[in-house]
């Protein structure tokens, strides 16, 4: 398996998870926190501008999904 194919493959993971979870995963939960770390190394990628342009596009797409099912503070 490619570098390619494996961030690919994360990247439907993390976004099957949010779309059915209607969350984002936590860093608290074992199960939860490969796709956690993954998001957050992403994430630090994006930030510097060290991101693949063709990986760029495809990770804005899933913060704007992310965005959407934000955790909201109930006692605001």
């Amino acid at each position: 398996m490619t570098r390619d194919q494996l961030w690919q493959s994360k990247y439907d993971q993390y976004a099957d998870f949010v779309k059915t979870q209607h969350r984002c995963p936590s860093k608290h939960f074992d199960d939860e926190r490969t796709l956690y770390s993954w998001w957050k190394q992403n994430r630090k990628k994006m930030n510097a501008g060290t991101m693949k342009p063709s990986r760029l596009v495809l990770f804005n797409r899933l913060v704007a999904l992310a965005e959407q099912h934000r955790h909201v503070n109930q006692y605001q």
